[in-house]
């Protein structure tokens, strides 16, 4: 088995205290079986209860056993639809901290047990529909729940593809073989081809290439690696051939480390609690204590009977959360799918239950705020010379060259809408730059080794105008011309090169501080670079020059100041602090792991939608709020009534009466849900 396998084998049999996507999507598959099925079931219960009949004036068709329909029904709702909700109550009974599961199996126990118990002793009417009722709307709930919250969580999946399946290994007598890459070990020499990946970490002991780190490091600019350089396993080799001697293998690789952060990350966040669950456990004390004060009162008023045996049983089913059960649901739901059709997708609702109590947002720079290539962001001329004339005979140099820089000047000169010039007799001068002729003259394009080649010095104006561009980290790449004379050349302008930064990022930074939200930024670049970003946008503070294994520990850091965090990224080296931050927001060009990682992706890949994601968090969570005071206002009026407070005056609440205000608890908590989709989040006020 080779490693990708053996760590994707590893990741299906390894338990680690939450659930994947596969178990969210398998429950919500049961749930929605379960619900269907129930539901069908239910019909009959329904048509032969006595109170729906008498409420709608009908009389269902009578045959010998008829009136065992509806409990024989009810029971067989009961154990198929109503059992997994028993089941689930369990661990909330063992860590002493009843919710939702409790609240829900005690309506259901209650119902099921007191409306049995009507079939052997006259105490009133039975809670059969009530009891099948609540369980196909927990159903109905739970179904809706578990198909909003799918976490496909295949991050570690992801990163383990990063890895080639076999390598080159090559052999003593100088023949190469192909092994897989669990195979490897230490010292041994492995061939790296062009444009494949590199199978463990290693050294480069013969041959010269750029590399494409972009997915470890986070850096967009192809880095160049020569013998001596260290290479890491995953990174893709660019044009040149490689000879590399393997330092670290398996689960000591620096993409090892990656993954075992990205899963630490994953455990660390596995009890979080929801709001629903916390009024549900205070929901079971109040109704398991109002049902002991009922029995205490109406047993001294009255003496024990089955009269109150009747009112406890009526506090307890009174109490069960119909609207409870779809209050957080249904504003998750109906949240989930405005956030996708704005281009937000949600795979983890506690994520964005989360985005309103936000602190501070640290934004990867590049593939982030940036748009992770080169672009030219200044430039300068000699005297006599005009800077989009400069920049189109550049270009028209650079036309037959597939360098990242030359991408640059390319894509820059095209926005400009600069017309490229007729090429001929181009070269590619190895390490320095290319020469060319563009229109009868010949031009030169490159760097300092350019003009070293050349014994070329620069003016004074474009001497300083590399020194400022350098401070800010940025590329400073040089046009010459030949003067006529025997190779003499003159250096025509510069271009200083830096990742472009988006045209929203001003913007979304400038929103988060009229929201009061703190911006962070967090890049692998050097320190000067970050500065100049920094500047630029107006950012609050920066982390520069910050290796992958590290980038978690500024999330860390921040949360030990008591900040909430939300870490925004498109890198494989953002998945560990994507998992840490309180909120993963993942751009979506970014790579599969980075989006895996995150509980937000932004489809678009506008970091404006950062602000969008906030906006949302709170206008979903006032709708979270305002249900749940329906669902449990209807309890707070209703409990008192069922265990008659108000008997002296002659109001005692029937459970009939009582159901049917749950009823309406229920399809208020359900409109007022929908009225959250005439919210448009794109304009919604920063409150």
């Amino acid at each position: 088995m080779n490693a990708k396998n053996e760590r994707k084998h590893s990741r299906q049999h390894k338990g680690n205290g939450h659930e994947s996507g596969g178990g969210h999507a398998e429950h919500a598959k049961m749930f929605r079986r379960k619900f269907w099925i129930s539901l069908a079931l239910s019909i009959p219960v329904l048509i032969y209860s006595p109170t729906l009949q008498d409420w709608l004036g009908f009389q269902a068709p009578a045959f010998p056993g008829s009136q065992w329909v509806t409990p024989l029904f009810s029971v067989a709702v009961f154990f198929y639809g109503g059992l997994p909700f028993l089941k689930m109550a369990v661990p909330e009974l063992r860590r002493r901290q009843p919710g939702m599961m409790t609240l829900i199996s005690l309506a259901i126990l209650v119902s099921f047990i007191y409306s049995l118990a009507t079939l052997v002793v006259e105490v009133g009417g039975a809670f059969f529909w009530e009891l099948v009722t609540l369980i196909d709307v927990m159903l109905l709930g739970h179904w809706i729940e578990m198909r909003s919250v799918s976490q496909a969580s295949r991050a570690l999946d992801e990163l383990a593809q990063l890895m080639p399946d076999t390598a080159e290994r090559i052999r003593p007598d100088g023949e190469t073989e192909e092994v897989p890459v669990s195979a490897l070990e230490k010292d041994d020499i492995v061939l790296v081809r062009p444009g494949a990946s590199i199978p463990a970490d290693g050294e480069v002991k013969e041959g010269e290439s750029e590399v494409n780190e972009s997915m470890i490091t986070g850096e967009s600019k192809p880095v160049s690696k020569a013998p001596g350089d260290e290479v890491i396993g995953g990174i893709i080799n660019g044009d040149g051939s490689l000879r590399v001697r393997v330092t670290a293998t398996g689960e000591e690789t620096a993409l090892a480390g990656i993954m075992r952060l990205v899963e630490e990350a994953q455990k660390s966040k596995s009890n979080t609690q929801v709001l629903a669950d916390r009024a549900a456990g205070w929901l079971f004390y109040a109704a398991v204590g109002v049902a002991i004060v009922t029995a205490i009162a109406w047993t001294v008023a009255a003496g024990f009977g089955v009269d109150v045996v009747k009112r406890v049983a009526s506090v307890l089913v009174i109490a069960c959360p119909h609207a409870l059960g779809l209050a957080i649901p249904l504003v998750v739901a109906i949240t989930t799918s405005m956030a996708a059709s704005n281009g937000i997708l949600v795979r983890d609702r506690l994520a964005l239950e989360r985005a309103r109590e936000i602190d501070v947002v640290i934004f990867d720079k590049t593939g982030t705020l940036t748009k992770g290539e080169f672009g030219v962001v200044d430039m300068k001329t000699v005297a006599g010379w005009d800077e989009e004339e400069a920049l189109a005979l550049a270009a028209s140099a650079e036309q037959d060259s597939e360098h990242s820089i030359a991408r640059g000047i390319r894509q820059t000169a095209e926005e400009r809408g600069l017309a490229l010039r007729s090429l001929s007799d181009f070269e590619a001068l190895k390490g320095r730059g290319v020469r060319a002729t563009v229109d009868s003259r010949t031009v030169y394009v490159g760097g300092p080794r350019l003009l070293e080649m050349k014994s070329t010095s620069l003016p004074d104006t474009l001497r300083r105008f590399t020194e400022e561009s350098s401070e800010k980290g940025q590329t400073v790449i040089y046009l010459l011309e030949e003067t006529g004379e025997e190779e003499d050349v003159q250096v025509i302008a510069a271009f200083a090169l830096a990742d472009v930064i988006r045209p929203e990022s001003e913007e979304v930074v400038r929103r988060l501080h009229e929201m009061g939200v703190e911006v962070a930024m967090l890049t692998g670049d050097s320190e000067a670079v970050a500065r100049a970003v920094t500047d630029e946008l107006a950012i609050d503070r920066y982390f520069a020059e910050v290796l992958p294994e590290h980038k978690d520990q500024k999330v860390i850091e921040l949360q030990a100041q008591g900040k909430r965090v939300a870490m925004v990224g498109d890198g494989v080296n953002d998945a560990p602090a994507l998992m840490r931050a309180d909120i993963g927001i993942a751009i979506g060009s970014g790579t599969d792991v980075a989006i895996e990682s995150a509980g937000i992706i932004l489809v678009k890949s506008n970091p404006l939608d950062v602000v969008r994601v906030v906006n949302l968090s709170r206008a979903s969570y006032r709708k979270m709020v305002e249900n749940l005071i329906w669902a449990t206002g209807y309890n707070v009026i209703a409990l008192p009534l069922a265990a008659g407070v108000l008997a002296p005056i002659g109001i005692l609440l029937s459970p009939a009466v009582g159901a049917l205000l749950m009823s309406l608890s229920t399809v208020i908590v359900a409109i007022n849900a929908q009225l959250l989709r005439r919210q448009d989040i794109v304009s919604i006020d920063n409150q």
